[in-house]
């Protein structure tokens, strides 16, 4: 009969197995009686669990069972390798003949107890080394020969089931040997291999634990020190402390983690241990943290705006829209706001006042003359001097992620082989994008989203048109000479007084002084050179009264000697009267016509003169004219001969001379046209322009008057220099909302559609 299985046992002749009764399922019972010879293969496949003859191996073992005792195990010894001839399966059991295999024996029995005699000494040795190495050598001792010795640690070698058949099937006994022997080698190998392996990775590790353990030590020590002298705090520690409290994102905390290993690497010793220092203080420097929102108050917004700013209600309005939209959606939200204007007009000043009425941090960057992209997006830690770029400085100093951020003269950018900072301010005001803005110094995103960014430009011009068009234009109209006045007195004159040291009862400037500096001294659209003007009067006012011993406390000596500056004195204090060429012309003449140009500083007023001379109908033009007042001077000449074509005879034999003082500045600009046409058919018809005209337009050469643009700085230029009437584009009525009521009030602004309609109306 055929006998359940077996998998994993070695099989060989001449070897005792012991196996459960329940090990031989339903002939269990068989065992005690007729059951005298047992078959014993193995499986082919141990994980197929069909009970079929091609399962197994067609080589097994006879053997005989020597006991059964009353506990259930059966005791088998094998006899002879035999052979498996037509297995068929018969109601469950297989049944086949079978054929004695006998060895080729090719080794004497000497031969064969001294290869076991060597073995088991190789073995007992081997197992010295280990902790069950005492058991494992009475296990050796027990074993017989070398069949019952492989049989007993067949489990413990290395030998799958082809292996084990092919030590069954081997013929050769020496060969059957040689296999025997070489997996027991292999068994050890592996064993003393695994053991020296297991012993190294126990060392590795002990050192781990000891290195954690000392670490663990001196930190805890380290702490105490601290706590006890906690102005004598190491670097690491100091930084660790910081890194763990600052908010960082994933990014920034694996960055500065990675800086700081670094740090504690190195050692202060090494040239590497500063740049790892300040990258360090940089990063947890900054706030990291999400601001949270704080309620938004219009009501005290638009009195801090009121306060600090006169006029400008137009822009007010707009600030405050943007913070109610930002009330409304609890967050930072909406356009970027480009202030735009003349010097002096306050768009600096007014960024502080939205910090103030939003009790935000206030931050300034001025943009001028900046060339390198690298001063926006900061230089790479791989360059000798690497620095954070601006922004990310700023943000520094602010101390926190919600700062009010003024970026001054956005429009004076420039770009060189250094890069285009301009571009890279892209990113920085682009709401889509700056919640990830990467400066190359920190190499780690950070969160500008929360930042309110206000932008200042005196002009559009030179702001390129990607960057212009992330931002909403925001137009500040030059002051009136009104509007001056009130910010004088509420502004200038007390800032300027308190900067100097000076009382209040100590200076008094009379109103019609005031109106004097402000008529007689100044020009400008914004009020710098009025501050100028007020600045030099206390700093003269400082000298006499630091003379007449009118110091803190001497109420008496204050009031003795206190200061009135009135029109009669005021040269005294500013010097004679500023001489403008803004001033309107004293004299009329054939030839000689005022425009309005508007500039940087605001507007102004200047003089187209012609000149007639002996010639041959030679054109010069002087003045520095750009291309476009060039071009308008040609179209202008065209359309004069066109209208006039008997009077521009003149041209034939005379060379005619155009000139636009003064010829230091340069000019350039669409609003020239219809002044220099004016101005020619003045010329050739012999009839002078009223002093008291001005006007501003482009022509072209059909004679029609084109819109312009800075229309509200050119009639306020205009009312400043002392004109009565101004004509201006048709086109540009609308933008008469912008002019304000007291420049309105004093000028007669007549608008034309052709340029024949100013003809009429001047000669």
């Amino acid at each position: 009969m055929f006998i359940q299985p077996i998998y994993n046992i070695l099989l060989l002749p001449d070897v005792t197995y012991f196996f459960k009764k329940d090990f031989f399922a339903d002939r269990s019972e068989d065992l005690k009686d007729d059951a005298d010879v047992l078959f014993i293969l193995l499986k082919s496949d141990a994980e197929n669990g069909d009970f079929m003859p091609d399962n197994f191996y067609p080589i097994g073992l006879s053997a005989k069972i020597e006991s059964v005792n009353d506990e259930g195990v059966v005791q088998i010894r094998t006899v002879d390798r035999v052979g498996i001839i037509n297995p068929v399966l018969e109601d469950g059991e297989i049944r086949a003949a079978f054929a004695v295999r006998p060895s080729v024996e090719d080794m004497s029995e000497t031969e064969q107890e001294a290869v076991f005699t060597d073995l088991r000494t190789t073995l007992l040795k081997f197992v010295q080394g280990y902790q069950w190495g005492l058991w494992a050598r009475g296990f050796i001792l027990q074993r017989k020969n070398v069949y019952d010795l492989a049989s007993a640690l067949s489990e413990y070698l290395n030998l799958t089931a082809n292996d084990k058949y092919e030590i069954l099937a081997t013929d050769s006994v020496r060969a059957r040997y040689d296999l025997i022997i070489h997996a027991i080698r292999e068994f050890m190998e592996i064993a003393h291999v695994s053991s020296e392996a297991q012993e190294a990775q126990k060392d590795d590790q002990e050192q781990l634990y000891r290195e954690a353990a000392l670490k663990k030590q001196i930190d805890y020590l380290q702490k105490e020190l601290d706590e006890m002298h906690p102005e004598n705090i190491s670097d690491v520690r100091k930084f660790e402390k910081k890194i763990e409290e600052s908010g960082m994102n994933k990014e920034a905390r694996r960055e500065a983690d990675k800086v700081l290993n670094r740090m504690r690497q190195e050692g202060k010793e090494s040239h590497e241990y500063g740049l790892l220092y300040d990258y360090l203080d940089f990063v947890t420097s900054l706030s990291w943290k999400a601001p949270e929102f704080t309620p938004i108050d219009l009501d005290r917004a638009e009195k801090i705006l009121d306060e600090d700013h006169y006029g400008l209600k137009k822009v007010k309005d707009r600030i405050i829209q943007q913070l109610a939209v930002m009330a409304l959606n609890r967050k930072q939200y909406g356009s970027i706001l480009l202030f735009v204007g003349a010097p002096g007009t306050g768009k600096t000043s007014i960024g502080q006042s939205i910090a103030k009425a939003l009790g935000r941090e206030y931050v300034r960057i001025s943009l001028g003359g900046i060339r390198d992209e690298a001063e926006i997006r900061g230089h790479r830690r791989t360059y000798v001097g690497a620095m954070p770029g601006r922004i990310m400085e700023a943000m520094k100093r602010s101390g926190v992620s919600n700062p009010v951020m003024v970026l001054d003269e956005v429009d004076k950018l420039a770009k060189d082989y250094g890069g285009d900072p301009a571009s890279a301010l892209l990113e920085v005001l682009d709401p889509e994008q700056n919640n990830t803005f990467t400066d190359h110094y920190m190499n780690v995103p950070y969160d500008l989203s929360n930042v309110l960014f206000v932008c200042t430009a005196n002009t559009t011009d030179t702001i390129p048109e990607p960057l212009l068009n992330r931002m909403e234009v925001i137009s500040f109209p030059g002051y009136t000479a009104v509007e001056k006045y009130h910010i004088a007195r509420k502004h200038l004159i007390p800032k300027s007084m308190e900067t100097m040291g000076i009382k209040k009862n100590m200076l008094k400037i009379t109103d019609g002084a005031l109106r004097q500096i402000i008529d007689e001294y100044t020009m400008e659209s914004g009020v710098r050179d009025l501050k100028k003007c007020v600045e030099t009067i206390c700093r003269s006012a400082a000298v006499e009264l630091v003379k007449n011993n009118a110091v803190e406390g001497d109420t008496e000596a204050s009031e003795r000697s206190g200061i009135s500056v009135t029109k009669s004195n005021l040269a005294d204090y500013l010097g004679r009267r500023q001489i403008h060429s803004e001033r309107k012309l004293s004299t009329k003449a054939p030839g000689v016509v005022t425009g309005l140009a508007w500039t940087r500083a605001g507007g102004a007023i200047l003089f187209i003169e012609t000149k007639l001379t002996e010639g041959k109908g030679k054109l010069t033009i002087t003045g520095q004219l750009g291309d476009v007042m060039k071009e308008s001077v040609q179209i202008a000449l065209s359309l004069v001969k066109a209208l006039y074509p008997k009077e521009c005879r003149v041209f034939e034999d005379h060379d005619l001379h155009i000139h636009v003082p003064a010829g230091a500045v340069p000019k350039d600009g669409p609003s020239a046209g219809i002044t220099l046409t004016t101005a020619l058919v003045s010329l050739v018809t012999d009839r002078a322009v009223d002093t008291d005209i001005a006007m501003t337009g482009e022509v072209s050469l059909r004679g029609g008057v084109m819109p312009i643009g800075g229309l509200p700085e050119k009639l306020m230029a205009a009312q400043r220099s002392g004109i009565k009437k101004v004509f201006i584009p048709e086109d540009n009525v609308e933008d008469l909302e912008d002019v304000a009521e007291e420049v309105k009030e004093k000028l007669e602004i007549i608008p034309v559609k052709k340029v024949t309609d100013v003809l009429k109306k001047v000669l």
